[in-house]
């Protein structure tokens, strides 16, 4: 797992926003072979989705040949409601760049069938090739997507019931009416995330502290389900300096001191995926040495 610091949000969605366009410019996608990119909502991702607004602008970076699939969608609300997810991406991000319409997928949580739904979105995935780059955020327990603690972490696309903390913390985008906060959620589940090809995470924020700690310094737990990246492959945490108010001193200077080294064995990767040599699988190369 790689894990970069940066001062603040808007550094962090400035990195984090560079990474993804150049994962994109160097994948070269055509309307033949599009790019796949899982996206999230919420405060932590916008600062990123500025940053590549603004790659978009200058030239920089087009998605007419991405396909991207969001994380979740509350059930009950309709798409044109002001806080539902749907109106979310397209006020934050779908109207400022250049990617057809029809090359967004959302959850609908208004269908009568919500598990056909959840079902569809899977085969979707599927049918699209899997998801490239998984771009995520954390909730202030540890939980990617609307996957609550105890989730389980092989669970797919599905309907969730959220947490009563998750409902507290949303309440403030329904004008702190907890009645008017939805109870429920369409959710890719965490398997669904690990299948990505490359997961990054935002975390933002003192709030964020206490489950980053939790996720990245302890072992794998149901109750934080991001812990699950631990699995992961090719993964990538982005934090601000608050968000590691709970992390060790030593984690701190660890993940510090080994990012130029990083940066080269991402190189090394990337070249590798370039040349195939010898049909090597580029994942066999770790990322970083194990923490001892």
């Amino acid at each position: 797992m790689r894990f970069i610091i940066r001062d603040d949000p808007a550094a962090v969605g400035e990195y984090v926003g560079n990474y993804i366009s150049r994962r994109i410019n160097e994948f070269n996608p055509t309307p033949e072979k599009k790019f796949v990119l899982g996206l999230p909502t919420g405060s932590s991702p916008i600062p990123t989705y500025k940053h590549l607004i603004k790659l978009v602008k200058e030239g920089k970076l087009s998605f007419k040949n991405v396909i991207t699939f969001n994380m979740d969608e509350y059930v009950g609300l309709p798409r044109d409601h002001p806080e539902s997810y749907h109106t979310f991406m397209f006020t934050q991000f779908f109207s400022h760049i250049d990617i057809p319409p029809s090359q967004v997928n959302l959850l609908d949580g208004t269908v009568e069938d919500l598990i056909g739904e959840c079902n569809a979105y899977e085969q979707k995935i599927k049918d699209a090739g899997g998801i490239d780059l998984f771009l995520a955020g954390i909730g202030e327990d540890g939980h990617v997507a609307f996957n609550e603690p105890g989730s389980s972490l092989v669970s797919r696309t599905r309907i969730k019931t959220l947490a009563y903390d998750t409902i507290l913390a949303n309440s403030r985008f329904f004008g702190n009416d907890l009645k008017k906060v939805p109870h429920m959620a369409l959710t890719v589940g965490v398997a669904t995330v690990l299948d990505a090809r490359e997961v990054v995470v935002v975390v933002t924020g003192q709030r964020k502290s206490l489950a980053l700690s939790k996720s990245i310094e302890e072992g794998i737990n149901h109750l934080t389900t991001l812990s699950a990246l631990q699995m992961h492959p090719w993964a990538l945490i982005v934090a601000d300096e608050d968000a590691t108010a709970e992390l060790r001193v030593k984690t701190v200077k660890y993940f510090k001191s080994i990012e130029r080294v990083q940066d080269e064995v991402e190189t090394m990767h990337r070249e590798l995926k370039k040349k195939k040599v010898n049909g090597v699988n580029p994942n066999i190369i770790e990322q970083v040495p194990s923490m001892e």
